[in-house]
């Protein structure tokens, strides 16, 4: 439903968020069921092999990796969006789209996760796993700077949204880190991701250093 009384020129137009919460719900549910689908065409092609449970279950190792961290992921960001938008009471344009490049990326993510379980490993396949994880914490952390700018359209506090972005930078840099340890260390690979345990360290960290501001020059008497 969109606010008739906002379609002047000098302000946004405005969406409740009903439905909005409603489509980001469905689409995260459609991605996390898409991380399924190679796993359901290994069984068929186990079933043609004759291949016994164990059998599958070995073979296919590294396919179920992929869908377990995937799938957890994917429930994460999408708990994490709930928090978000919990107390948002309208959507604006800007925001609509800032979330449709969020989704985006949850759509995406089953293509990579694919690519891992299925696909011999390459220095570019982490770049495409971790960058699409990077940009979904990327328009996550666009969601809240927004929010920060026009605290009037949720009633989340000021120090809560501010949280929000400094947990998101957290994230932000700890998945460049995973990144850099999976292209340049190779025999770490993915398991760098678990370099993301450490972000409520990181977000201490950024939170004492945005405390601090810089003394004022002292005036000329």
């Amino acid at each position: 439903m969109t606010d008739q009384t906002d379609t002047g020129a000098d302000r946004p137009v405005r969406f409740r968020t009903e439905r909005f919460k409603a489509f980001v719900d469905a689409v995260v549910a459609i991605a996390m069921t898409l991380l399924i689908l190679p796993l359901m065409e290994s069984v068929s092609e186990a079933a043609t092999d004759k291949l016994s449970t164990g059998e599958f279950f070995v073979e296919h190792s590294g396919q179920l990796l992929s869908f377990g961290l995937s799938f957890v992921l994917i429930a994460t960001f999408w708990m994490g969006h709930h928090r978000q938008y919990r107390d948002v009471e309208w959507i604006t344009t800007p925001l609509l789209w800032i979330n449709i490049a969020w989704m985006a990326t949850i759509v995406w993510l089953p293509v990579p996760t694919a690519m891992i379980g299925q696909m011999e490993t390459d220095s570019l396949q982490p770049v495409v796993y971790i960058g699409t994880l990077i940009l979904t914490q990327v328009t996550t952390l666009a969601g809240w700077l927004y929010l920060l700018r026009h605290p009037g359209f949720t009633g989340t506090p000021v120090d809560v949204l501010r949280a929000g972005v400094l947990g998101d930078l957290a994230a932000i840099i700890l998945f460049l880190i995973a990144l850099a340890l999976a292209v340049f260390v190779p025999s770490v690979g993915y398991a760098g991701l678990l370099v993301l345990l450490l972000s409520g360290v990181v977000s201490t960290l950024l939170s004492r250093a945005s405390r601090r501001s810089p003394s004022p020059p002292a005036g000329r008497r």
